[in-house]
C-alpha cells in the first residue's frame, strides 16, 4: 500500500502578498476582491530569515568604527537617464523600471545596455528576455544600431538556468525583461504570481549585492498604473523609475519614485523616433507650438519637473451644449480639478458656463499633478468662450482657491529666471509673488488677488 504524501498549500493575494490557509473572496489587507490563488508551499526554498541564519553572525559596531566606502558612479552615456538615477549608476544596485505596455521600456533598456557595453571592454552586459526570442531582441538591437560584442542576449525564463549563465559569463550588468516572466522551479506556482516574483527578486538581490552586478528589472504595470506584483518588490530594489507618456505620442518622461542613492525630484525627457529614443536636453520650449499666434483658447504656464522648469501649452475648447448636460473631457489634468475651476468661473466671474461642453488638453502628453497651472487653465477657458486670443508673450503662474483667490506657487524664482531667459514679456501671478520679485528681473510681473481680474489684465 502506497501512502501519498499530502502537499501543503496556501492561498496568496496577488495584489499585496497576504497569505491564508483558506480561500476568501476579499483580502483583509488590501481590500481587493478575488485576488487569492492557491500555491504550493516549497520546502526547498528558504526564507530570508532561514538563509541569514546559516550565515556567520555579524557583530554590531559603533558608527565611528564603520568606514564608509565611496563608490564611483558609472555614467551610461544617456544623460537624461543618469540625471534620474542620481548622476550615474551605483555598482551592485537594483533598478526597477515600470511602465505601460508599448511605452518603450525594452527600447530604453536596450539603448542603455548598448551604451554600457561600449564604455569599457571589460564590461559584459547580459540581456535576458523572457518575453521575446533572442532573434527578436537581436533584430531590435540592430535597428537601434547596437552591435557591441560585449552584449550577450539570451531568451530564458527559468531562474536556475539564468543563474548558471551569471556564474559562467560573470556580467557587470544584468537586464531582466521582465520579472513577471521569470520563475524558479522550487515553487510550484506559475510565473507572475506573488511567490515567484518575491523569491526571484530576492535571489536577484543576493546576486547583485554579492557579486557587484548592476541589475535592471523591467516590471509590468496593472490597469491602475502601479507595478504588478506585491509591494515588497519595490521595497527590495534600490531604485524605482517609471517610464510615462502617451504611447501614441512621441514624448516620454522617466520619473524616479524611489532612489536610495539620489533624490526623486529629477525627471528625464525623451522623444520616440523610428530609430529609438532621442534625449530632449533642452525641453523648456519643446511642448509649445509657436505657429499658433492668434489662436484663442490657448495659454502658457510653467511647471517644475525635478529641478528643471518646463513650459507647457494649455488648450481649452468651450462649445455650446444642446442637450442640457455639459460634457467635461480632459487630457493631462484631473477632471475633478477642471470641474472645480469651472465652478469658480461661474461663481466669481459671473459667467454661466456650466451648461457648455468644455474640453481641456495639455499639449505633449504631460500629466499635471500640481496646481500651479490653475490660472492658465482659467485663462484658456475664458479665451475660448469669448473667442479672443491671448498674447504668446504672457505666462500664467498661480493656484486658484475656492474663494477665487490667486495663491503663490513654490520655486517661483526658478520659474521666473527661466521665463526671463526665454524672452517672455509678462508674468501674471499672485499679488504676493509680484511684490516679492518686483524690480529684480527685467520683465513685467503683474500680481492679482482674485482670479476674475484676469479679464482686465489680458483684455479678454
Amino acid at each position: 500500500m502506497v501512502i501519498s504524501k499530502k502537499i501543503k498549500t496556501q492561498f496568496t493575494c496577488q495584489t499585496c502578498g497576504f497569505n491564508t490557509s483558506k480561500w476568501i473572496g476579499k483580502c483583509p489587507d488590501c481590500n481587493e476582491w478575488n485576488t487569492f490563488i492557491e500555491e504550493e508551499q516549497s520546502k526547498n526554498s528558504l526564507s530570508p530569515a532561514d538563509s541569514n541564519s546559516k550565515n556567520k553572525m555579524n557583530t554590531p559596531k559603533t558608527i565611528s568604527d564603520i568606514q564608509s566606502v565611496k563608490q564611483d558612479r558609472i555614467l551610461t552615456g544617456i544623460s537624461e537617464f543618469d540625471r534620474v538615477v542620481g548622476n550615474g549608476l551605483v555598482p551592485g544596485s537594483l533598478v526597477l523600471v515600470g511602465g505601460e505596455p508599448g511605452i518603450g521600456k525594452s527600447t530604453l533598456m536596450m539603448e542603455i545596455s548598448g551604451k554600457l557595453a561600449n564604455i569599457n571592454s571589460d564590461f559584459i552586459v547580459l540581456y535576458v528576455s523572457g518575453e521575446e526570442s533572442a532573434e527578436q531582441v537581436a533584430s531590435r538591437s540592430k535597428r537601434l544600431g547596437i552591435t557591441s560584442k560585449n552584449m550577450l542576449i539570451c531568451h530564458e525564463s527559468n531562474w536556475q538556468n539564468i543563474l548558471e549563465h551569471i556564474k559562467k559569463f560573470k556580467p557587470s550588468f544584468l537586464v531582466i525583461d521582465s520579472i513577471q516572466t521569470i520563475y524558479t522551479g522550487e515553487i510550484a506556482s506559475p510565473p507572475g504570481t506573488v511567490s515567484q516574483i518575491r523569491d526571484v527578486t530576492y535571489e536577484l538581490m543576493n546576486q547583485a549585492k554579492g557579486f557587484n552586478i548592476t541589475t535592471f528589472i523591467i516590471g509590468h504595470v496593472t490597469k491602475e498604473g502601479s507595478i504588478a506584483g506585491p509591494k515588497i518588490l519595490e521595497h527590495m530594489v534600490d531604485t524605482v523609475v517609471y517610464f510615462e507618456g502617451d504611447q501614441f505620442g512621441q514624448y516620454r518622461l522617466l520619473r524616479a519614485i524611489k532612489n536610495r542613492f539620489g533624490n526623486t525630484n529629477e525627471v528625464g525627457i525623451f522623444e520616440m523616433h523610428e530609430v529609438g529614443l532621442k534625449e530632449v536636453s533642452n525641453p523648456s520650449l519643446y511642448f509649445l507650438d509657436e505657429n499658433l499666434e492668434n489662436a484663442y483658447g490657448r495659454s502658457i504656464s510653467c511647471i517644475v519637473e525635478g529641478s528643471r522648469p518646463l513650459f507647457i501649452e494649455l488648450q481649452a475648447l468651450v462649445v455650446e451644449n444642446k442637450y442640457g448636460t455639459g460634457r467635461r473631457t480632459t487630457q493631462g489634468i484631473d477632471t475633478n480639478r477642471l470641474a472645480m475651476l469651472i465652478a469658480i468661473i461661474e461663481k466669481y466671474f459671473g459667467i454661466p458656463i456650466s451648461f457648455n461642453d468644455i474640453y481641456v488638453n495639455v499639449v505633449g502628453g504631460i500629466k499635471l499633478l500640481t496646481r500651479e497651472t490653475d490660472l492658465g487653465i482659467i485663462a484658456a477657458i475664458i479665451s475660448s468662450l469669448k473667442n479672443k486670443p491671448i498674447d504668446n508673450s504672457i505666462v500664467f503662474l498661480g493656484e486658484v482657491g475656492l474663494t477665487g483667490e490667486v495663491r503663490s506657487v513654490p520655486m517661483a524664482e526658478i520659474r521666473i529666471k527661466e521665463i526671463v531667459q526665454m524672452k517672455f514679456r509678462k508674468i501674471v501671478t499672485s499679488e504676493r509673488t509680484a511684490k516679492e520679485y518686483a524690480g529684480k528681473y527685467k520683465i513685467s510681473i503683474v500680481g492679482i488677488k482674485k482670479a476674475n481680474q484676469i479679464e482686465q489684465i489680458i483684455d479678454i
